[in-house]
This record gives structure tokens, C-alpha cells and sequence, in this order.
């Protein structure tokens, strides 16, 4: 894999991580998403967030779908970084 196509990857994996952060921290204060921001964030994260919770349902009142999310990226950014690194 080249190594400029793998930094742009990483890149926007690690961008896409904090996109997520920004969601939960905005679910603790806008649960509805009815601010501009929060709208942004939905729309961004959704089409990654509602397969996951298809497949994990929430627990009590804790959405564990973005956790597996962060885990993905995880899992996804050493796959890359060790790809790249041989």
C-alpha cells in the first residue's frame, strides 16, 4: 500500500474518531440533536452507528454502538499502520 494513500486513510480515520467524540460528548447535552452542531454530528456518524446497533443492542440506558465504533477505527488504523510498516 502506498505510503501517502495510507497516511490520507489514517488520517481520515483518526478525524472520523474525534467526529465520534464530539457525538457522545454531545448526547450528554443535546440527547435530541437538535442543535446545529449536533445535527452535523448525527449525520456524520449515523450511517456508521445504526448497523452497529442493529447488531448490538443498547444496555439499559448505555448505546454501547459507539464503543464498538471506536473499536473498529482501532482496529482499522493498525491494520493500516501495520500494512504499511511491513
Amino acid at each position: 500500500m502506498p505510503t501517502d494513500l495510507a497516511n490520507l486513510l489514517l488520517l481520515i480515520l483518526q478525524i472520523y474518531t474525534f467526529i465520534l467524540i464530539g457525538r457522545a460528548i454531545c448526547s450528554w447535552f443535546d440527547p435530541g440533536f437538535r442543535s446545529s452542531i449536533g445535527k452535523i454530528l448525527y449525520d456524520l456518524t449515523e450511517p456508521i452507528i445504526a448497523p452497529i446497533r442493529q447488531i448490538v443492542p443498547p444496555v439499559g440506558m448505555l448505546d454501547l454502538s459507539i464503543l464498538v465504533a471506536f473499536f473498529i477505527l482501532f482496529i482499522l488504523r493498525q491494520l493500516i499502520a501495520s500494512a504499511v510498516s511491513g
